[in-house]
């Protein structure tokens, strides 16, 4: 099994953040985006891994090309890099990564995060994992038929077809024949909303009768800009604090401090009147004094002072030292 994971540019959404870092690396919970994600998939195919593939921009760096690799050491898989230099669709994307399309994978977009537990169909051609919500106008949804395989793949209809939302992952038993029908679409010059778009390999898969079915996953988790991925740290917190994971390093140092969880919090971390959750993550060498931090997720090397914050979002190696509520600091800033 090999997992594909497009994670096209730095984005701009979650500016300032991704400024220096590209989103998917930027820390939920004490972990990358897209390490949790890799890591959920692989826990929830309960197969060996094979390879993870990731299609990057080459602007990334050699220190983030590192780390990915490293995530795909760790299950045992390997690891390879491919280059996406232009915004050019999911499609193209994918197509970045060719060498590597054959056989069973999984191909998921690395700005989401999910919780599941189900059994992955591997009799069908291909498995579109999707979420039930509220709004389904605002989402690509699937339409079933009556034995609740997929037969259509519709863009945010403003009439009601279904209110399964497409959540950007994907399985396929054998993804060179995805491959197929995106060099066709590549060849033919298929563009929607000017770029090449995924949907159009599938929607001729489909034509061909291949079989699609959904996989429904319990939680959904976007991280599209700071307020969401304020929320989705939140709700990740509260996964891992009932799942019972440790989650706040032997180490801290506390003076006059407490800690409500549930919290993440890193190494070398240093407390002094500091009142620290809920659903806070600190990450390495952060230093937080006079101040009470709650609902909010801080980067590493960050020293906040003199604080009351809430659904604030802060970089790596930020002096805070102020009395506003609820920020989004980029890398490096300093604020006195």
């Amino acid at each position: 099994m090999k997992i594909i994971v497009p994670m096209a540019g730095r984005g701009s959404r979650l500016r300032p953040h991704t400024l220096t870092i590209p989103k998917p690396l930027i820390p939920v919970a004490g972990k990358p985006i897209v390490h949790r994600l890799v890591e959920d998939i692989a826990g929830v195919l309960n197969q060996k891994i094979d390879e993870v593939a990731f299609i990057i921009h080459e602007s990334f760096g050699a220190k983030v090309e590192q780390d990915l690799l490293a995530i795909a050491q760790k299950l045992g898989a390997k690891g390879t890099i491919y280059y996406q230099n232009e915004a050019l669709g999911t499609g193209h994307a994918i197509m970045c990564a060719k060498d590597s399309l054959s056989g069973p994978a999984v191909i998921a977009y690395a700005d989401t995060l999910i919780r599941a537990d189900f059994d992955l169909d591997t009799t069908a051609d291909s498995v579109i994992w999707v979420k039930q919500v509220d709004q389904p106008e605002a989402f690509g949804v699937v339409n079933l038929n009556p034995m609740g395989e997929i037969i259509e793949l519709v863009e945010k209809s403003k009439e009601f077809v279904s209110d399964l939302a497409v959540i950007g992952i994907y399985y396929f038993k054998d993804v060179a024949v995805l491959k197929h029908e995106l060099q066709s679409v590549l060849d033919n010059n298929i563009i929607h909303g000017g770029e090449y778009q995924i949907n159009d390999g599938i929607k001729q898969m489909m034509a061909k009768g291949m079989k699609f079915v959904p996989g429904k996953v319990d939680e959904w988790m976007d991280c599209g800009n700071k307020d969401v991925t304020v929320e989705t740290n939140t709700r990740m917190l509260g996964f891992l604090h009932n799942d019972g994971e440790h989650l706040i390093d032997y180490g801290v140092k506390q003076e006059n401090s407490t800690i409500i969880p549930p919290c993440y919090i890193g190494e070398n971390v240093v407390l002094i009147n500091a009142t620290i959750g809920p659903n806070v993550s600190l990450g390495n060498g952060c230093h937080v004094v006079d101040s009470t931090l709650k609902n909010s997720l801080v980067q590493t090397h960050v020293h906040i002072k003199n604080a009351n914050l809430d659904n604030a979002m802060i970089g790596n190696h930020v002096q805070y030292d102020g009395h506003f509520t609820s920020i989004s600091i980029g890398d490096y800033s300093v604020l006195e």
